[in-house]
């Protein structure tokens, strides 16, 4: 399974972003190529700690469920998602690229601790891993990129 952790797998990912257009089309959902880099990066900066989200807790949280949606299951289109990564409206296309560069770097680095996810509860740092590659890949194939 991929992950951020990985260089390749991570400058991968930066290719694609560094490939995307501001006016790419979307294939589903109603984010354009801006918010939704705005939104991949208000959750890397959740997942640093500089974004604080309340827990949600539920069914999510069980480790069976947690490891089967992190690791197996296909990833929906047009799940529902925390307000707080969708509150605020993207800057400059290019800011938000070096702004998701900056906090993938950081949240790879093996310095790097996590909290607890806000819907998954405590997360192994391998789980989180995949789970932050699996989100941006998504949203990235959204965009067709």
């Amino acid at each position: 399974m991929p992950t951020i952790f990985d260089p390749a797998a991570r400058a991968g990912l930066m290719t694609r972003v560094g490939a995307l257009a501001p006016e790419a089309p979307r294939r589903w959902g109603r984010m354009d190529a801006p918010l939704m880099l705005a939104h991949l990066t208000e959750a890397l900066r959740m997942a640093t700690g500089d974004l604080p989200i309340a827990p949600r807790g539920g069914p999510l949280s069980w480790p069976p469920v947690r490891h089967a949606i992190i690791h197996w299951l296909p990833f929906p289109k047009g799940a529902p998602t925390a307000p707080e990564l969708l509150s605020r409206a993207a800057v400059d296309f290019d800011v938000e690229r070096r702004q998701l560069a900056g906090l993938l770097e950081r949240v790879a680095a093996p310095a790097h601790t996590f909290g607890a996810h806000p819907a998954f509860g405590t997360l192994s740092r391998e789980d989180w891993g995949v789970l932050i590659y699996r989100h941006m890949d998504n949203h990235l194939r959204q965009f067709s990129a």
